[in-house]
């Protein structure tokens, strides 16, 4: 079956061992140095590990591996204590994974291992996710201009995440919608990037450099575009050659959604001026 799993980049990876303790089903182990993934089975794919990665090592993909099962991740839990299982159990928690959770909770109970308080593991009853990937929509919050000497810039951001690898192409907002799907350095780069190309429209970011994850992109891309009545695309990228990589992205990803779409598309120069 197709899932999600982690993958470790093995050059990134300096074998500092911070993903370890934030991988409380036992997934990672160091060997020769370098963090691995020992087993598709313990794995759940909610990237609890990617965080705590300073090198940028750690990332999520879809591939062929044996279904999680959660059973058997406890039964390798237990072992190292009570703390990794309450670990565990409120990173299931903090994810909405309750099918699991009850799973978990089921094998504590069944092979009398003390639980937490039950009423800190309480089963959601409303959509939800980690913070990270959680999909918020405050478009309609009131964004009130401010003048004089200490007017403060206000957000044009009113969708969330942004990043392609967290967005949710069911989320509600991408329907109806204008789209700008950017290069993560142009905002950086073009100080009126929020007035230009934020006010009102949907932001979806990635690096077509850096990420490696061409093909998944063009996927969700196409999904996004497929599935919703999109009024625009404005693509906006930096002026250097790998950046135009976000402009093929995309308009590979148009094509296979077999959707007709206005695209604009927008080049930012290094020194931040728009060409």
């Amino acid at each position: 079956m197709k899932r999600d799993v982690i993958t470790i980049d093995e050059e990134k990876c300096n074998g500092c061992g911070i993903c370890m303790p934030n991988c409380p089903e036992g997934a990672l182990q160091m060997i020769n140095g370098k963090a691995r993934l020992v087993s598709d089975l313990f794995c759940d794919g909610l990237g609890a590990c990617i965080g705590h990665c300073p090198r940028g090592a750690i990332a999520i993909e879809k591939r062929e591996a044996v279904p999680y099962d959660e059973k058997k991740t406890m039964a390798n839990i237990v072992k190292a204590g009570p703390g990794v299982i309450e670990a565990h159990l409120k990173h299931l928690k903090d994810h909405c994974q309750d099918k699991f959770l009850a799973e978990a909770l089921e094998y504590l109970e069944d092979n009398k291992v003390k639980l937490p308080k039950k009423e800190d593991l309480k089963m959601s009853k409303h959509a939800c996710s980690c913070p990270g990937s959680k999909t918020v929509d405050f478009r309609e919050e009131e964004n009130i201009a401010q003048s004089g000497p200490e007017a403060k810039l206000r957000s044009e951001l009113r969708t969330w995440p942004v990043q392609l690898h967290l967005v949710n192409p069911a989320a509600p907002y991408f329907n109806d919608a204008d789209i700008v799907v950017a290069a993560d350095c142009a905002a950086f780069s073009y100080a009126e990037f929020h007035r230009k190309f934020l006010k009102g429209k949907v932001p979806v970011i990635f690096c077509p450099k850096l990420d490696d994850s061409r093909e998944a992109y063009v996927e969700k891309l196409a999904e996004i575009f497929k599935n919703n009545t999109v009024k625009s695309i404005s693509i906006v990228h930096m002026e250097v050659p790998c950046c135009f990589g976000v402009e093929s992205i995309v308009r590979e990803a148009l094509q296979k959604s077999g959707k007709n779409i206005v695209l604009k598309e927008y080049t930012v120069s290094i020194k931040g001026e728009l060409i």
